[in-house]
């Protein structure tokens, strides 16, 4: 196992240079440019140039690129436009923004989800199933925003319960457990949507999955031996239905650092989605390039697991 995870990261070394190659062409042809954007409007053309000679940006896309990876590999992404510091100092606090809202909101959506899923799939064409089927429908087909602004209207302007947006009270100096309760406040609107979104999807995979297993020969067969419903269930048929579940969960690792852009900004939550979107609509290349270069080795380190991941579940997939 340890020499399959070792060859599997080796091979990722390419794979993420690739990445970076293309990730930084697409953002260097993009019109629009930090000097034009954070510069005054009323800048002559000698001072945009200089700026821009000053930034690195007036050497060929090959060499901006070159100098831009032999200071990634020292750690070292440069500055960040927008925010004036080493985008190293950016990311880490607004990612544990993303990490505390949406942390907390798929562990919740996979422990209810996958007993809800088990037993949809059991009770095929039953009330509980029809129920959580048209659940499954809204929750998938409801736009983010569109949710999110309905939770903002009726349980914060109208029925004053909750804060309309941010992580903690303006102005609030509160430390320990008063803060941690603050926090908790804020969230129940932004964390309800995301735990509706997560839980509507994972229930469909789930009933899915454990649909397509016990309809197999082999499950009739257990049964027909005397099995226990619960043993033939949770022993036969949700081990095999494991696999694409799994997948979800390496999927879902990105997700719980990335944030979600649409919610952060109904919701003004100071996690990395904002950032990143405030990141493309200034042109901040240096936080671009890093932001987009920390999801995409999320997204390969998630399949690796999910790899890992079916050997573990499936002894029929050899890892060596």
């Amino acid at each position: 196992m340890l020499k399959y995870i070792g060859r599997r990261l080796l091979h990722l070394i390419p794979v993420i240079i690739l990445i970076s190659m293309l990730i930084f062409t697409i953002i260097k042809l993009t019109p629009g440019d930090p000097v034009g954007a954070n510069l005054d409007p009323r800048s002559t053309p000698e001072q945009k140039a200089a700026e821009r000679a000053r930034l690195g940006l007036d050497k060929p896309i090959p060499v901006q690129y070159w100098n831009w990876l032999k200071r990634s590999i020292r750690g070292d992404f440069g500055n960040s436009y927008i925010y004036k510091v080493p985008v190293s100092e950016v990311i880490p606090t607004f990612i544990k923004n993303s990490f505390i809202l949406n942390v907390f909101v798929y562990i919740f959506a996979f422990l209810i989800s996958i007993p809800i899923g088990i037993i949809t799939a059991v009770k095929q064409y039953s009330k509980t199933d029809n129920f959580w089927s048209a659940f499954s429908i809204i929750g998938i087909s409801m736009p983010t925003f569109f949710f999110g602004l309905l939770l903002i209207y009726f349980f914060s302007v109208k029925l004053d319960m909750f804060p309309i947006s941010g992580m903690k009270t303006v102005g609030s100096k509160a430390t320990g457990w008063a803060n941690i309760k603050d926090i908790l406040h804020h969230m129940v609107l932004p964390g309800t949507v995301l735990i509706i979104g997560s839980l509507a999807s994972l229930v469909r995979y789930t009933r899915t999955s454990m649909l397509e297993v016990i309809n197999q020969d082999y499950i009739r067969t257990a049964r027909s031996k005397g099995l226990q419903e619960k043993v033939v269930i949770y022993r036969h048929a949700f081990r095999n239905a494991l696999i694409p579940i799994v997948t979800i969960v390496g999927f879902t690792i990105p997700g719980l650092f990335s944030g979600a852009v649409m919610l952060e900004t109904v919701f003004n939550w100071p996690g990395i989605g904002r950032v990143l979107v405030d990141a493309v609509n200034l042109r901040d290349y240096n936080l671009m390039m890093a932001l987009n270069m920390f999801f995409a080795i999320l997204t390969l380190l998630g399949n690796l697991l999910a790899d890992i991941g079916y050997a573990l579940v499936d002894p029929r997939i050899k890892v060596e």
